[in-house]
């Protein structure tokens, strides 16, 4: 299936009449995803709820479409009794499997749509967690509300100013916090969103930050992705105060032969598709630290 028929209803709902690379502020950013996500959640969960557990009675905890799951991984460490934020959370089958895990979530996505479908999974049973709509660079919590916080692609790769996140994640951390997120791996920038052959060959300078839009009619952004390398990213960490501990490049798995969008084997085989970023807040930077 292309990527146009995998995202049909929301092209057409949208009015989605071309693709280009412009400069998008964060309104206009966080204004198309809102509405991208909404008109996607349908045709977006026919295609993927499966794999991310979102109709399970407990939810699941899925990193990547490399299907490195946090019940093996354990990057946010002994989760139990803590206070979790999760940053773009979708449907929310992660936020659902930490509750089930003993931790204590929060839900935080802009889309109302994906927020619905959460809802309509809990309703079917298992844990029920709180969800809010919001977006990511202005975090609507106190000073260190949360104990952890992490995203699973969800919201970084979408707002125009990805290291005011990491200040915002970082001013609702506890000290010794850990935030953990992953997004597309910032190299994929360079080649077509293709599974196949196609996506072999760099085309796009991996130096561009000119994000990728797609526009209606009128020029309108409903769509839009920004690019950062991993200096960037290192840069937005350290500069919002936070520590660096890993970097995850996950293999592509013997087992997967699924596809997910540019995602496949074939690419997944050469080059990395995910990178998890591993984070703490330092302890005795919190309000009362030094």
């Amino acid at each position: 299936m292309s990527d146009d028929e995998r995202h049909a209803q929301a092209n057409a709902l949208l009015g989605t009449a071309a693709t280009t690379r412009t400069r998008v502020g964060s309104a206009d950013s966080e204004r198309a995803s809102r509405r991208w996500w909404d008109a996607d959640a349908d045709q977006y969960h026919q295609t993927h709820a499966d794999f991310l557990g979102v109709d399970s009675p407990g939810g699941e905890f899925v990193w990547c479409p490399e299907g490195l799951h946090e019940g093996d991984m354990h990057f946010l460490g002994d989760v139990t009794g803590k206070r979790v934020l999760e940053i773009g959370c979708g449907s929310a089958p992660c936020s659902r499997w930490l509750a089930g895990q003993g931790a204590h979530p929060v839900g935080l996505d802009v889309s109302m749509g994906m927020l619905a479908r959460g809802v309509a999974a809990m309703e079917q049973g298992g844990p029920r967690v709180p969800l809010v709509q919001a977006g990511a660079e202005a975090l609507p919590f106190a000073d260190e509300s949360f104990d952890l916080a992490c995203s699973a692609f969800g919201g970084v790769p979408f707002v125009a100013d990805s290291a005011r996140v990491m200040r915002e994640v970082a001013r609702v951390l506890v000290p010794g916090g850990r935030w953990v997120f992953s997004v597309n791996h910032p190299m994929r920038w360079i080649f077509p969103d293709d599974p196949g052959e196609d996506g072999l060959v760099a085309r796009i300078p991996y130096f561009d930050r000119t994000p990728y839009v797609e526009v209606d009619s009128e020029g309108v952004p409903t769509y839009v992705e920004h690019h950062r390398t991993i200096g960037d990213r290192v840069r937005e960490i350290v500069g919002a105060g936070l520590t660096l501990l890993d970097i995850v490049e996950p293999d592509w798995p013997e087992w997967l032969d699924r596809e997910w969008g540019q995602w496949s084997p074939l690419r997944g085989e050469i080059f990395p598709g995910t990178a998890i970023f591993v984070t703490e807040k330092p302890a005795g930077t919190g309000l009362s630290g030094a």
